[in-house]
């Protein structure tokens, strides 16, 4: 201690450096702050009056000044904890000059007028200002306070600015630390994000464990994570983890075209930060629910991979101020790992997706492959397979929808094929559905597919025949039998190309080629209510009416020969003679059931033959005259094919046209509908 020490003049030198030491002391044993500024509380008033004890510190992201604690030892309340300019401070002018400032009557300084008036209803009446720094840094300043005017002289300085060196030594170490800690937190934070990326494609357990983690930072934050959906243009918020939400906020799955600042943040590629005022701007029912949640702050980062924005990662806080430029760039750093997480989630799914598409596709390719059908197993060489197999050929090459129609067992499906087959899609799927063959309550499903959990027993999610068969062609045998309440999404789907899963919202778009056929008389059926006439004139865009095998008995041979060779060589047989009686008895049967009829026929002949000849069982067949070859005027046009086709079946029927084995059931037709039919196309029964 030097003679022309400015030390207070009236505590003795001892006493001053006993205090010093006592302070060095407390400074070295206390890591925390406030219990820092507690004991010096104590300590300095045995020098210097004090009241109040001032911690100031400096924030360079928003140049500003906080008052981080004041202690006091008097009753008071004036708190620490906000941001102050530097010049409307008295510690940010000694920050900012490195010298002290004296305050002796704080209500005749007209410079902080704000702080002194606060200062003052708490009783403080001059100050002592000085700034706190090391050799490395400046951190802001120390302020000491009394109730009392003109407390402080230039006396005191040197007393103060020793206690302020030592100090400023403490909060740097304390601060270090704190930065430290800060560090390791947020590497921790990013690396137990990357864990989470690297370990698991499962987007609820990777979100899980990103807001177990951010929690780890801020304490009691709300997260979410919206996604983009380029179809819809919406967003959807597929996760929210909100542990103290109070029911404003719903764990909703689509948020729409919501403005806030997700969205906003998304649109713009940046980070965007935001305050309950900012929040009050958007008139969106997102922004009025975390209004109403009570959330004062928060931020949103985007979450960009290769150039490309999947949607954003938002923070939210109960807090004002919670979120500054280190949390913000933080948070910007965590997006971005997400994003790369999130990105392989959903190439994760989508390859996933596309697997279990290509395996029910391979169902599809195997079923066909077993059927054994294909595009040249189309038989035949009459006038009537040649006409239909030109209009295949001129309707092939375009995507107009057909509407196949013919009895049971004409090959329907193998014209489909055919179309599929000379088409632009051939290398893309045919996917096939027999209406009549599912259950009405399973059909819906089958046809667009479904969500898992959509009804009871939906385990899983499973693509629908439609989304199967995009970019290639659906062919929907027995269309006539699907009920009238799917008719009109069938309708949509016709027109629309675009429909959604059974439990899902999502609207999904379809590029097919659209194929049906059935062996129902559609017109009667819409007449009757039974089937829309809207759908079924998007039906019958191109129809293609299919003979029956009666009426090409000139293909009857070339099918007997073509049946009997692949079934003799698939069962390794020798057969070379097919008896004339045989094909001329084969040749004048009227074929009810069709070519199908015919190739089960001789099946079991092939069966049965025990040498090269073919043995076929004519006690399975019963006779039936040769039928008159009709005119070349009744062929010619679509009401000629009729009348001839009601003749047969009265034929087969003896005439007998109501009751269950009458004309009319064979037909389809309401009694009344036919005996209208045969006044029309003048049908009577002969002598």
């Amino acid at each position: 201690m030097s003679e022309n020490s400015t030390f207070p003049s009236n505590p003795d030198t001892h006493h001053i450096y006993k205090t010093l030491l006592e302070i060095s002391e407390t400074i070295s044993k206390n890591r925390d702050l406030h219990d820092l500024f507690r004991d010096l509380a104590k300590l300095v008033p045995q020098i210097v009056p004090v009241d109040f004890l001032g911690l100031m510190l400096y924030q360079p992201e928003n140049q500003t000044i906080h008052d981080l604690i004041i202690q006091t030892d008097v009753p008071a309340d004036i708190q620490g904890g906000n941001p102050w300019k530097l010049d409307l401070h008295p510690g940010g002018t000694v920050f900012q000059s490195q010298k002290p400032l004296l305050v002796s009557d704080i209500t005749q300084d007209s410079r902080y007028l704000d702080v002194f008036s606060r200062m003052h209803e708490d009783g403080a009446n001059s100050l002592c200002a000085l700034p706190l720094t090391t050799a490395v840094r400046k951190l802001g300043a120390l302020i000491f306070a009394s109730c009392e005017k003109a407390t402080y002289k230039e006396s005191d300085f040197e007393f103060l600015e020793h206690v302020s060196r030592h100090v400023a030594v403490a909060v740097d170490n304390v601060l270090h630390v704190q930065e430290l800690t800060k560090e390791r937190d947020h590497s921790r934070l990013l690396l137990d994000v990357n864990n989470a990326v690297v370990s698991t494609l499962n987007l609820q357990e990777l979100f899980a464990s990103v807001s177990a983690s951010l929690r780890n930072i801020i304490p009691k934050v709300t997260t979410s994570l919206y996604l983009y959906d380029s179809d819809t243009q919406t967003f959807k918020r597929p996760v929210l983890d909100f542990p103290e939400r109070k029911g404003f906020v719903q764990a909703v799955d689509i948020i729409g075209k919501d403005e806030s600042p997700a969205t906003k943040a998304f649109h713009s590629r940046k980070a965007l930060v935001w305050n309950e005022s900012d929040m009050k701007q958007y008139d969106s029912d997102t922004a009025r629910q975390m209004l109403a949640e009570g959330m004062k702050s928060g931020a949103c980062a985007p979450l960009v991979v290769r150039n490309e924005v999947l949607g954003t990662l938002n923070v939210a806080s109960a807090h004002d101020q919670g979120f500054g430029d280190e949390l913000v760039a933080l948070l910007s750093e965590v997006a971005t790992q997400v994003a790369i997480g999130l990105d392989n989630a959903l190439a994760y799914n989508k390859i996933h997706e596309l697997k279990e598409n290509l395996e029910q596709e391979n169902v599809y390719l195997k079923d066909e492959i077993r059927t054994e059908h294909n595009f040249d197993e189309i038989i035949g060489e009459s006038a009537e397979l040649k006409r239909v197999l030109q209009q295949v050929e001129i309707v092939a090459p375009t995507d107009s929808t057909v509407l196949i129609q013919g009895e049971t067992g004409t090959g329907k499906e193998l014209i489909a094929r055919a179309l599929h087959h000379l088409s632009s899609r051939k290398e893309r799927a045919f996917v096939k559905l027999n209406c009549a063959a599912i259950p009405t309550g399973l059909l819906e499903s089958e046809l667009f597919g479904h969500e898992k959990g959509a009804f009871t027993g939906a385990i899983a999610q499973k693509a629908g025949r439609f989304e199967l068969a995009n970019r290639g062609t659906i062919f929907l045998d027995e269309v006539g039998e699907i009920p009238l309440d799917l008719q009109s999404k069938l309708l949509r789907v016709l027109q629309e190309r675009e429909f959604e899963r059974l439990g899902s919202t999502r609207t999904m778009k379809v590029d097919v080629r659209f194929v049906a056929a059935t062996n129902r008389d559609l017109v009667n059926m819409v007449e009757a209510g039974q089937f829309r006439g809207d759908l079924y004139y998007r039906l019958n865009v191109f129809p293609i009416t299919l003979p029956g095998l009666r009426e090409r008995p000139v293909d009857v041979p070339v099918l007997v020969r073509y049946f009997t060779q692949r079934f003799a060589r698939r069962m390794n047989k020798p057969i070379e003679t097919i008896p004339t009686k045989v094909m001329d008895t084969l040749s004048r049967y009227h074929w009810p059931g069709n070519i199908r009829e015919l190739e089960n026929l001789i099946e079991r002949a092939v069966i049965l033959s025990q040498g090269s000849v073919l043995m076929l069982p004519l006690t399975d067949l019963k006779a039936a005259p040769r039928l008159e070859p009709a005119s070349p005027q009744s062929k010619s046009t679509l009401e000629g094919v009729e009348r001839d086709h009601i003749v047969q079946v009265l034929r087969e029927t003896k005439w007998v046209i109501g009751g269950p084995s009458g004309a009319a059931a064979r037909l389809d037709l309401k009694r009344t509908t036919l005996i209208s039919k045969m006044k029309k196309l003048k049908i009577s029964r002969p002598l």
